[in-house]
């Protein structure tokens, strides 16, 4: 077995490539001509948007979409930078909600968190054994 991919269902794919593009540096590489399904170039696994018709499609009704009202759902999306402070910055200029500024945990990372503006809770940290 292998983690492929994981997908987060929003309400316009190309608007959130955007948004991640300008928050978090990455880069489009695929968006399907329905503008229903778009994929980020993020290395081994695939971080990919689908929009919530898709969901219902899929799921036959029995779906939840992830909303910036109320708290964070339980899960996170993590990027792994060696500058979490800058990372931060332009996330929250980007448009990224700002939830807990840098701090440095006693494992040794350094970690922040913002909410994006789908509403995913997104963690900027160090590498685990900082490089």
């Amino acid at each position: 077995m292998k983690f492929a991919y994981t997908i987060v269902y929003v309400a316009s794919v190309p608007e959130t490539l955007a948004f991640y593009e300008a928050a978090f540096g990455l880069t489009c590489r695929f968006l399907h001509e329905s503008g229903q399904y778009g994929e980020l170039e993020t290395g081994s696994t695939v971080l990919a948007f689908a929009t919530h018709e898709v969901a219902e499609a899929n799921l036959g009704g029995h779906y939840k979409p992830v909303t910036v009202e109320g708290v964070v759902i339980g899960i996170e999306l993590a990027f792994a930078t060696v500058d979490v402070v800058a990372a931060y910055h332009k996330a929250v200029s980007a448009g990224a909600a700002p939830l807990r500024p840098p701090a440095n945990k006693p494992w040794g990372q350094t970690v922040a968190y913002v909410r994006s503006r789908e509403g995913m809770l997104i963690e900027l940290c160090t590498p685990m054994g900082g490089s």
